[in-house]
């Protein structure tokens, strides 16, 4: 099992992908003395430094066991303290109202009575108390002395061995045990933690334990698990913030509102339909009309895998046909054209006695083979990003690793002062990330709306080169300085350069996230603006004026046209 500082070592170099383009939100974490950060991990100061810039205020944070153990019973002894009941009736309480303590306190004191009846916490025993030497199990009803006979706030009796048989089957039949109820069918007392304290095996208490702690995730509205396979962190999110991107301790990076992999600045209807379509059969199907013709008898599809035009059906069919005009070949002779050069179909379409059925599926093929060579074009740079990103943290990491070292003992330079390069390529992992996701944009934006999709390919066009020099320059031109024998006096221009190409990249992504998540607004801002400007022109402007104008399009570098380049 990795100790807790490969975790945070992993993280780091994630960090960087937490919230490159927002502008933050209220600082979620506690301050007070004793209590854990949830921010992510404490940071070197020359580390701090350099990754500042990478990391805005968050508007979450990440939760540990203790952490989640602890911030349970503080709702339980908030909420005891103020209803002046006990912790196990709290406890209930809170489970009942998904552990929203808000929730608890307005219905509480709206209707005390009906809360109690609903949730199971009863004021007064059902059953009176006796005095008997001996009571009745309700279960097995054999006589026990009173020190065998466990009830809850209901008072009905039963033996501490019917007790522990019914809390064991509940807790082995999953979390519904923690809305245990009195045995007694007509009984809706609740059974609270306490019974299965005093009752329960050591094993079945560790599961009632587990599905505890859990519920306080599972049934909290403002609580996830981190979805990453064989992770034990939560995160505590705060509502109200624009961003979803959440990354955990694990490293692992997620949109918080649909728990797939951070997708900003693409919304989650557009990935849940990007996915969707990944894993569907309709892109298998789209293929087959593509690339196959039905067998004109049996209706299978059939690929072409030779170069003649004669085809034959496989077992049980052996039907033989044209591949072009899908006619019998029986009928292909010389007077069609001879065998391997059948004209029938290109003579009928020229005398305009095309069949319908060959139209239609031409016409189906065509559609298919358009729509699968348009979704290919997507996935293809979609995938091929996705690889990048994954090259590039791998390369973070031997950097962190290895490369920081060595390329301080080489150029005489402090690692303190290399940490441009960490900056770059955490930039890179980044950028590739909201580049990967605008192809998923890309392809379901519609193809009438040609203005913001000229723009949009604008801008995604000029970050991906950006973004391509800056991948280029940290991972080709690197390599001479690391390979050098000694320090190189080209070193500091390798350096400028690199800070250079990072903030041109950022700058070009930022413009890119801001536009997507504005829904390309500003290219109808852009062509109202054009549109005032010809219609002072018609008028008569001055020349200052007009003079004026081209000045301000020249420093927009964000509306600048396509065209112009």
């Amino acid at each position: 099992m990795d100790s807790e500082e490969d975790m945070l070592d992993a993280h780091d170099m994630e960090s960087g992908e937490d919230d490159f383009y927002s502008g933050g939100t209220d600082d979620y974490n506690d301050s007070d003395d004793g209590e854990p950060d949830y921010g992510f991990v404490e940071e070197d100061a020359d580390d701090s430094a350099m990754i500042a810039s990478h990391r805005s205020q968050k508007s979450y944070c990440v939760l540990r066991e203790e952490d989640i153990r602890r911030h349970q019973m503080d709702d339980i002894e908030r909420v005891s303290v103020v209803l002046s009941i006990t912790e196990v009736e709290a406890s209930i309480l809170l489970r009942h109202f998904h552990w929203s303590v808000g929730k608890v306190h307005d219905e509480w004191f709206a209707d005390e009575e009906r809360v109690r009846k609903t949730v199971g916490i009863l004021e007064s025993s059902v059953v009176p108390p006796s005095d008997d030497s001996e009571l009745a199990c309700g279960i097995c009803f054999d006589s026990y002395p009173p020190e065998k006979i466990a009830s809850v706030s209901c008072g009905h009796p039963f033996c501490t061995t019917c007790w522990t048989g019914y809390i064991t089957t509940t807790i082995n039949d999953g979390p519904g045990c923690l809305m245990l109820r009195c045995p007694d069918p007509s009984c809706l007392a609740a059974v609270g933690h306490d019974m299965v304290d005093k009752l329960a095996s050591e094993e079945d208490k560790e599961k009632y334990n587990r599905y505890f702690l859990r519920s306080y995730i599972e049934d909290n509205r403002k609580m996830k698990w981190c979805p990453a396979p064989g992770c034990d962190y939560a995160i505590d999110f705060a509502a109200g913030s624009g961003n979803y991107d959440v990354s955990c301790l694990c490293s692992f990076n997620f949109c918080w509102n649909c728990t797939e992999e951070g997708h900003r600045p693409v919304d989650c209807s557009t990935v849940s339909k990007w996915i969707l379509k990944n894993s569907a059969e309709s892109e298998n199907m789209n293929w087959i009309l593509a690339n196959s013709k039905p067998c004109p008898r049996c209706k299978r599809p059939i690929e072409k895998n030779q170069g003649c035009m004669h085809m034959t059906c496989t077992p049980p069919c052996k039907y033989e046909f044209c591949w072009l005009c899908l006619g019998a070949w029986m009928d292909h002779g010389e007077r069609t054209g001879g065998f391997y050069a059948c004209n029938r179909y290109e003579v009928a379409k020229q005398e305009g006695q095309v069949r319908l059925r060959y139209d239609e599926t031409e016409r189906r093929r065509e559609m298919a083979k358009n729509s699968l060579e348009r979704y290919t074009h997507y996935y293809e740079r979609w995938a091929s990003n996705q690889t990048s990103r994954q090259k590039a943290m791998a390369d973070l990491q031997q950097a962190q690793t290895q490369n920081l070292e060595k390329l301080s003992d080489k150029q005489c330079t402090p690692e303190s002062q290399l940490k441009f390069i960490l900056e770059a390529w955490l930039q890179i992992i980044e950028c590739r990330r909201v580049l990967k996701w605008t192809y998923a944009y890309g392809y379901y934006l519609p193809d009438h709306e040609h203005a913001k999709r000229q723009f949009f390919e604008y801008l995604q066009g000029e970050a991906e080169s950006g973004l391509e020099r800056l991948h280029q320059c940290v991972e080709k031109d690197l390599a001479q300085f690391l390979n050098a024998e000694g320090p190189s006096k080209d070193f500091n221009d390798f350096r400028t350069k690199l800070a250079g190409l990072t903030s041109v990249t950022k700058n070009y992504f930022e413009n890119l996230v801001k536009a997507l998540e504005n829904g390309l607004t500003d290219v109808d801002s852009h062509a109202a603006c054009s549109s005032k400007s010809t219609s002072s022109k018609s008028t008569g402007c001055s020349n200052k004026t007009r003079a004026k104008g081209k000045g301000s399009s020249r420093t927009g570098g964000s509306s600048r046209n396509p065209d112009d380049n």
